[in-house]
């Protein structure tokens, strides 16, 4: 092995296009984002952030579905967009997608064994239909899955929990090393989330495959990840160990995140009602020098509007991007 990490992205920015042909808005979805995930352990990273973060941007630019605007992406140790047709194949193998909604990823006139047997056929790897059953029949058991239960079944007769790991199940037939997981779990219910995480944490721990886990819940990061990377209009505002971000949280927009998080317990109630200023996706056009969060931030200083804070290391493998660290 001639590679440190599995995958990384050097200095990845996604610059869109909005509006008329007179009048057009540069929207920056992913602002200059470095990460990277280890070869020699499987690790679930999980990127977190509320809507409009970037963190689904940064997804779909790992997964290939479009071009960054600058930076790289690279996949042991091979820019993804540089490499030759084979190591393409190999990416697309290697590198599998579950996305939120379990019901959208199947034909609702069509059983579900075709979600199966389509990337067997694809990438040819049985030689005979009893060798696809095996390999079928022993997938949905690492999924917690049997066979009987749901092959030869419409998408609508199984549960939201049995589509998504039937899903798990099509990306683990490939044998993959990573699976990015784009909110696999917001649209079920809490019964049902459980059992998809618990599924995905055996799957790391059992089959060595590796995770980008997408949410908005921190709930559900700080049980599934060995790391969490926090993002706030397309940059990194903090990154560590899952437990570091969620018990000592340090950026201002990280710790209203936290704050934010219920408790079960009805004799502990908010200390404050948690209310933060409006900010629309259209003022990521504009050239923000400073903090993006400068104008929602309470504890904000004037260095603060002139010069946008690094993400350095505040301690051993924790990371934050403001000034009241540096």
């Amino acid at each position: 092995m001639d590679y440190e990490n599995l995958l990384e992205t050097r200095h990845l920015t996604k610059v869109f296009s909005l509006g008329g042909l007179f009048r057009r808005k540069r929207l920056v979805a992913v602002d200059d984002v470095s990460l990277s995930m280890p070869a020699e352990k499987p690790i679930i990273l999980t990127l977190a952030g509320e809507s409009g973060s970037g963190k689904t941007t940064t997804a779909r630019l790992i997964l290939g579905f479009m071009k960054p605007t600058s930076g790289e992406i690279v996949y042991c140790g091979k820019n993804i967009w540089a490499m030759n047709r084979e190591n393409q194949r190999n990416y697309r193998k290697e590198v599998q997608a579950i996305f939120q909604d379990p019901y959208g990823s199947f034909n609702p006139l069509r059983k579900v064994n075709s979600v199966l047997t389509t990337p067997i056929k694809k990438f040819k790897l049985t030689n005979s239909k009893g060798e696809t059953y095996e390999l079928i029949t022993r997938s949905l058991e690492a999924v917690g899955l049997r066979s009987e239960e749901v092959l030869g079944k419409y998408p609508h007769q199984l549960s939201g929990g049995q589509r998504q790991r039937i899903m798990l199940a099509r990306a683990f037939l490939l044998r993959p090393k990573l699976l990015i997981a784009d909110e696999p779990v917001s649209m079920l219910d809490a019964s049902l989330r459980a059992g998809v995480l618990k599924v995905m944490l055996n799957l790391k721990e059992n089959e060595s495959i590796s995770f980008i886990y997408i949410t908005h819940d921190l709930s559900t990061a700080h049980y599934l990840s060995d790391k969490i990377i926090i993002m706030y209009l397309g940059s990194i505002v903090e990154a560590g160990s899952a437990e570091s971000i969620v018990k000592e949280p340090l950026h201002p927009y990280v710790k209203l995140l936290i704050g934010s998080i219920p408790i079960p317990d009805p004799k502990h109630k908010w200390q404050e009602r948690l209310e933060l200023p409006k900010t629309e996706l259209s003022s990521q056009s504009k050239l923000i020098k400073g903090c993006k969060f400068f104008d929602r931030c309470t504890e904000s200083m004037e260095i603060c509007t002139k010069e946008r804070p690094m993400l350095e290391s505040v301690r051993n493998g924790h990371w934050v991007a403001c000034y009241l660290y540096h």
